[in-house]
């Protein structure tokens, strides 16, 4: 059994790494200091489990948890932290088990078991039912068999064609499996619908543009191209954004 160690403290790492290589037919795949970490080795070694801190620096261990299950075999994910306030998210992001610090060798080994009965199928499905909760800080594309992370912070706008959205943001351009509508519920207030097929970050306008037809267009910081402001939405656009 492969295993993808995560925590922000070196010294919880070591412990962990320790406690699984005492059991027989386990063995540390890698370890990470972050979620943004784990995405991206999880993608690279194809871990069988992750266990997983939740209270870290950055991506915390629940968006890293809803991430990984895009994969197209995910990971079991097993949290382990000290604060037992986190164990209604870990059951909600379908995590296969909650470990309390500090780790006691013969609950590791336990709970490793379980996961390995887990079959492939049954961790996709896993994944399918994963809920969010919480506000993600990043987006995840898949790239063959890994994960490319884009920072929300990064993003320009959503622009929904069918069942596909594109994001852009100031590295380029991907496609992304998400429906305009919950991006939207997710990320209000700081990106606003200015047309049904849109949704713009409030940060990166620069200008609400009126051409001599009455048609109103975003100009956004760094980005040569407008984006139409529909007629129906002119007027909630205009107010928030002129006052």
């Amino acid at each position: 059994m492969k295993i993808l160690i995560v925590d922000d403290e070196p010294p919880a790492r070591d412990r962990l790494k320790r406690l699984v290589e005492e059991l027989e037919g386990c063995e540390c795949a890698g370890e990470a200091g972050n979620g943004t970490e784990a995405v991206t080795l999880a993608g690279q070694l194809a871990p069988d489990v992750v266990l997983m801190d939740i209270r870290m620096p950055g991506m915390d261990g629940v968006e890293a948890a809803r991430h990984l299950s895009r994969l197209d075999e995910p990971p079991a994910v097993i949290f382990v932290t000290a604060y037992d306030e986190y164990a209604l998210q870990a059951f909600e992001t379908q995590a296969v088990g909650y470990l309390l610090k500090p780790v006691r060798r013969e609950k590791l080994a336990d709970t490793l078991q379980r996961a390995a009965r887990l079959t492939k199928p049954q961790l996709a499905m896993l994944a399918r039912e994963v809920a969010p909760k919480q506000r993600r800080t990043h987006l995840s594309v898949r790239m063959r068999h890994e994960l490319r992370l884009i920072p929300v912070e990064e993003v320009l706008f959503f622009l929904a064609d069918q069942k596909y959205v594109t994001v852009r943001h100031l590295g380029g351009e991907e496609l992304i499996e998400e429906s305009l509508r919950a991006l939207e519920e997710e990320f209000a207030p700081d990106f606003v619908r200015i047309h049904r097929n849109a949704l713009v970050a409030a940060r990166h306008i620069a200008s609400i543009d009126r051409s001599g037809e009455g048609q109103y267009a975003v100009r956004l910081r760094g980005h040569a191209d407008e984006l139409p402001v529909s007629r129906r939405l002119a007027t909630d656009v205009l107010r928030r954004f002129r006052g």
